[in-house]
């Protein structure tokens, strides 16, 4: 690996844990095929528990992979931080990181030691789980408790093999899942084909400025986008609060708003999870966002309810109340 970087800016990271089979090497193989021009690099505790597809490798050597498009994966063995302390110093940088859990760790605790890492922000914790195993996993006498407790950790849960289970099985395990773990989102998938927007954000803020999102990776019907420009200085951590109650279905938000008191800031949501940091001077201003079709409805009526709710908060919060 290099060791200089002129670049200072975080690199965002998106923990993806499940049990084992449950989906998470088919979820990483398609993100790595759909990069769209982002230097991904994925974090494995070994190379054998996360297969990379033998086409997009390019070259190997004793602790990182070359994959097609200038992404790469690295085992990082016993010593996650170090592994990631020498990902800063590539040249390039990778512009995300997928850090895999094993199937029986507990992706929260590994979502903590990206928190203590200045160089790196936490872009969200998604889970997988197995359309056809799950109940049975999250009971399992012997890792039960491991697997509720990653669901439990998740801010996302991508309910995989979908097409594998009848309608009303389906329907069953996706109700379950939300009564028992209502903090987080969920989307239903076949064979880990995700829009890679969902786990790595957007790309940068052109959507925001055009007040179009751009499309979503494949044409999932389970999902609608949509994005809206407000018309001048709002509440930016009303509006925050405001795009993660679950009545939205927002998977994923990212804009900058003209907060009153603050200026830019810059608003990102990934299921329950919010976070508002002053955004780059110049940023274009404008929100665009990701939600389950069955909570959301169409595009055009996402569209209409963020634009209410940039209208909504175009006053400071307690001038509502």
């Amino acid at each position: 690996m290099s060791t200089t970087d002129s670049s200072t800016a975080p690199l965002p990271v998106t923990v993806i844990g499940g049990y084992l089979g449950a989906g998470k090497t088919t979820l990483v193989n398609h993100l790595l095929r759909h990069a769209a021009g982002r230097r991904l690099a994925v974090l494995v505790n070994e190379f054998g528990d996360l297969p990379i597809d033998a086409d997009l490798i390019e070259a190997e050597d004793d602790n990182l992979i070359a994959i097609a498009g200038g992404c790469v994966c690295c085992s990082y063995g016993n010593d996650l931080v170090l592994a990631m302390l020498d990902l800063t110093k590539m040249i390039p940088r990778p512009d995300h990181v997928l850090l895999e859990a094993s199937g029986v760790a507990l992706p929260g605790a590994i979502a903590a030691t990206v928190g203590i890492l200045p160089d790196y922000e936490l872009a969200g914790v998604v889970v997988m789980a197995d359309a056809e195993t799950a109940r049975q996993r999250a009971g399992d006498r012997y890792l039960g408790d491991t697997v509720r407790q990653q669901f439990a950790q998740a801010d996302i849960i991508v309910l995989n093999r979908t097409d594998l289970v009848p309608p009303s099985e389906r329907e069953a395990v996706r109700d379950w899942l939300i009564s028992e773990y209502p903090a987080a989102r969920q989307v239903s998938t076949e064979r880990g084909q995700l829009p890679p927007e969902i786990l790595l954000g957007f790309r940068e803020a052109r959507e925001a400025a055009t007040g179009q999102p751009g499309p979503l990776h494949g044409d999932h019907h389970q999902l609608v986008s949509a994005s809206a420009v407000p018309e001048g200085p709002v509440d930016a951590q009303a509006i925050a609060d405001r795009l993660i109650a679950p009545d939205l279905g927002l998977l994923r938000a990212k804009g900058v708003v003209q907060d009153f008191r603050a200026g830019l800031m810059l608003v990102q949501i990934v299921g329950s999870r919010a976070e508002v940091t002053p955004a780059p001077p110049g940023s274009d201003v404008g929100m665009v966002c990701i939600a389950s079709r069955d909570a959301a409805g169409d595009s055009e009526l996402l569209a209409s309810r963020l634009k209410q709710i940039l209208a909504k908060f175009s006053l400071p919060v307690e001038a509502i109340q």
